[in-house]
């Protein structure tokens, strides 16, 4: 599968990278999370344990969340991307929906794949199935009680709860 952090490496060893990405995405770096946008794309699942790319400790084998593609991230600093603040994943695959946090990022992940956690991923197929394609997903905005709430605009930085 994939190294937990291996991002953070990454990140920590291109300075100028970070900058350049910084200004590009100066202004509300969340308004380039497509609340409430379907997308279809294809989804895997991890088992990994440790800190998750949005600095809190995960276990991909337990617990319900998802991994999504760095290209969503839009800070140099991962734990304070507005993609770890308070969105989730919404994923439908053969009738069955299933909304999981984000709390990792997908280095090797396009933009339309997801990585979900193992349970996550069990609740829409079977684990040997190992890749799921054609599913939709869309991020939704959670709030202070992991409730989903439905928004029609991008997210600022504020709360919603």
């Amino acid at each position: 599968m994939r190294a937990i952090g291996k991002n953070l490496r990454i990140l920590a060893g291109a300075p100028l990278a970070a900058a350049a990405l910084i200004a590009l995405t100066a202004g509300s770096a969340s308004a380039a999370i497509p609340i409430n946008q379907p997308m279809t794309g294809k989804a895997t699942y991890y088992t990994d344990a440790g800190y998750g790319a949005c600095g809190t400790q995960i276990n991909a084998s337990t617990q319900m969340l998802v991994a999504v593609s760095h290209t969503w991230w839009t800070t140099a600093n991962p734990n304070n991307d507005p993609v770890c603040k308070g969105i989730s994943v919404k994923v439908t695959y053969q009738g069955k929906t299933v909304t999981v946090p984000v709390k990792d990022q997908c280095p090797s992940c396009d933009s339309t794949h997801i990585d979900l956690s193992q349970p996550a991923f069990a609740k829409l197929a079977p684990l040997d199935k190992g890749v799921i394609t054609g599913l939709s997903w869309q991020f939704v905005k959670t709030g202070l009680k992991g409730e989903t709430v439905e928004l029609s605009a991008p997210v600022t930085g504020s709360t919603i709860g």
